[in-house]
């Protein structure tokens, strides 16, 4: 999947308080705050680009998205994504990764080892190198820098998540939650 220039903007909200100590009252405070705010996205000044990073001030310091894959999802695994994806020409340089992914592509579009009524994988832990959503494979790939990988991941999770599931669909809720509650922990 190559990474999006367009990115969607999501703050999640954040209600259980376990303790009940001052920071997490004032924390909590904080964060209702901004939820009735609107957040408005970081763009990169003087780019071309229409990439942003989205964050959030808290205490003295920037807060940011930390890419994880959310189970019951499975966006990434229809591989036949349509005209605004990129296809495995664009993506591979080798002849052999392009047959290979053409090779996993079922009759309705996603892959061969994605199993639909429990959305996993079959060959999770043997998957190509390919359907890993590291920084390795983002630089190899895309040329994407291990510092960038965050963004473009999220970025790109994001926009395939919507082209499949749509931009109200709780798989996009999850791993909005998902991206932003690994920030909190």
């Amino acid at each position: 999947m190559a990474p999006s220039a367009v990115c969607s903007y999501y703050h999640p909200q954040v209600s259980n308080i376990v303790c009940q100590s001052s920071f997490s009252i004032v924390t909590s405070a904080h964060r209702r705050e901004q939820k009735a705010q609107k957040i408005k996205p970081k763009t990169n000044s003087g780019s071309s680009s229409n990439t942003s990073t989205r964050s959030i001030k808290g205490f003295g310091r920037e807060r940011k998205e930390l890419w994880g894959c959310v189970e019951g999802c499975g966006a990434c695994c229809k591989l036949a994504k349509g005209p605004s994806f990129a296809t495995p020409e664009e993506i591979f340089t080798d002849p052999a990764d392009i047959e290979l992914y053409r090779s996993l592509i079922g009759a309705d579009g996603w892959c061969i080892h994605f199993e639909k009524s429990t959305r996993t994988c079959s060959i999770y832990s043997d998957r190509p190198y390919f359907c890993r959503v590291e920084p390795e494979v983002f630089k190899s790939l895309y040329g994407i820098d291990k510092k960038k990988f965050n963004k473009e991941a999220c970025s790109c999770c994001r926009d395939t998540i919507k082209a499949i599931y749509g931009s109200n669909s709780e798989e996009l809720n999850n791993f909005n939650r998902s991206v932003w509650s690994s920030d909190y922990t």
